[in-house]
């Protein structure tokens, strides 16, 4: 019998007029290979002799956490652990195998770097299909254009393709792509905060900032602390798919360092 789904509710938080996220109980399960083959012929021979064998991991465990109205919340936690595939399941992109997350899916901008780059297309072309990708028209990219160049200070570079760009080019691209628009009235940020060189990651910081001061209501995620501490008013530390605190930044964060240390 196939497992039944419980799909995430993308309706405003009901009976909570000043929240507007809330993760009730979320587990998320995905299904991978177990015992990779080594070659594709034994890949086949396993196929054919229905010998596949699965196993499950559990990205997220029972997490759950009330976000209000105007929040700034940083998430933490070590790589794998979870961080961003919650942030998927909030924006609506996974379903959660069990629980539910009730936000209002139109005022959700997430924003991620390096989404839907093709490197056999110029800085120009690959401008107007990552603006697709995230969700903008073709008119306020036309509109947007000039901006979002000279914020990658890239003005020399857009009719090169972007396999000849070095990775600090193509993220400084990615962040003035993704940062273009207006203030969404729900901001969540993976991992876009180190960004380019000193100057730039300055610059970009400047930008969230920006955003966050904006009147949003704001998720942060990040594995660097200083980054949770700086900008963000309570944190939320998931390791290994659970929830391990949820508080004051400087308490969260010192005692996940403890744990690093």
């Amino acid at each position: 019998m196939a497992r039944k789904h419980h799909a995430a509710s993308l309706s405003p938080v009901p009976g909570d007029a000043q929240a507007d996220i809330l993760v009730q109980n979320v587990t998320m399960q995905f299904r991978r290979a177990k015992d990779e083959p080594s070659s594709v012929k034994e890949w086949v021979v396993r196929s054919l002799r229905r010998e596949k064998k699965y196993e499950y991991f559990r990205a997220l465990d029972r997490v759950s956490f009330r976000v209000g109205r105007g929040e700034v919340v940083g998430i933490i936690g070590t790589n794998g652990s979870g961080k961003s595939t919650l942030l998927k399941i909030i924006a609506g992109a996974l379903i959660p195998t069990r629980g539910a997350v009730f936000t209002d899916r139109d005022r959700v901008q997430l924003l991620t770097l390096g989404t839907g780059f093709d490197p056999e297309l110029t800085g120009r072309e690959n401008v107007y299909l990552n603006g697709a990708i995230i969700g903008y028209s073709r008119a306020f990219i036309d509109r947007k254009y000039e901006e979002i160049v000279a914020f990658a200070e890239l003005e020399d570079a857009m009719e090169e393709k972007v396999r000849n760009y070095s990775s600090g080019m193509v993220s400084r691209l990615g962040f003035a792509i993704a940062t273009a628009q207006d203030t969404p009235e729900i901001l969540i940020l993976d991992e876009v905060l180190s960004v380019g060189d000193l100057f730039f990651r300055k610059k970009s910081e400047a930008r969230i900032r920006e955003m966050i001061h904006g009147g949003s209501t704001v998720l942060i995620v990040s594995h660097a602390p200083s980054v949770i501490r700086e900008n963000c008013s309570r944190a939320i530390w998931i390791e290994k798919g659970r929830l391990r605190a949820d508080g004051d930044p400087q308490e969260v964060c010192g005692a996940y360092e403890k744990m690093r240390g």
